[in-house]
């Protein structure tokens, strides 16, 4: 990894967040087949070879100015270990969601998560001046759901029969958020938790 800034990068102290560009497709298929992640039917991970096609609706997604998509970097080892994303974002409401997340196996439960989640809702709170942060997953992906109330959101409710997945199978997507008078709180609680993951 280079030494040079990266623009519109999101730095914290572990982790890195970088705007995804085409560059990273072959970083992001190594980092996907840490776990075999696409094998799991609850989530929508790429398959390495579909990882071409994944990263440019990414950029063509932003492009529309529809999302954010970041790839997720390990500040100490300087690997690619994921990515996610700031999508839905509804100027008009001041409301948006993060979301398309996903880590190489071995960047799971590292304290990967928080920090990026923390960068994440900073800039969705201080910078873009949202009201509320939504997140949604599969009502069967219980690891990300109890991921997600670990960084403080709240369950809002469940859309039943929400979407058809690659498989054929319907999901009932869960929703969380954070709202703006939460975050004070919820900042508070995810820096302690980035310190007692700290080397």
């Amino acid at each position: 990894m280079s030494n040079a800034k990266v623009p519109n990068a999101l730095v914290g102290e572990r982790v890195i967040l970088e705007p995804m560009m085409l560059e990273h497709i072959a970083a992001l298929s190594v980092a996907v087949c840490d776990g075999e992640l696409w094998r799991l039917w609850y989530t929508n991970v790429p398959h390495p070879d579909e990882m071409k096609t994944y990263v440019e609706a990414a950029i063509a997604a932003e492009a529309r100015g529809e999302a954010l998509a970041y790839i997720v970097r390990d500040k100490f080892t300087g690997e690619v270990v994921g990515a996610t994303r700031i999508m839905a974002w509804d100027q008009l409401n001041r409301r948006l969601e993060i979301g398309h997340t996903w880590y190489a196996k071995s960047a799971q439960q590292t304290g990967i998560n928080t920090e990026a989640k923390y960068l994440l809702l900073s800039y969705a709170f201080e910078t873009l001046d949202v009201m509320a942060v939504e997140f949604r997953t599969h009502w069967h992906n219980q690891r990300s759901r109890e991921a997600i109330t670990r960084i403080g959101a709240k369950q809002d409710g469940v859309l039943r029969n929400h979407r058809l997945l690659k498989d054929g199978t319907v999901r009932d997507t869960v929703v969380y958020s954070i709202i703006d008078s939460e975050w004070p709180d919820v900042k508070q609680q995810l820096r302690s938790r980035i310190a007692q993951y700290a080397r």
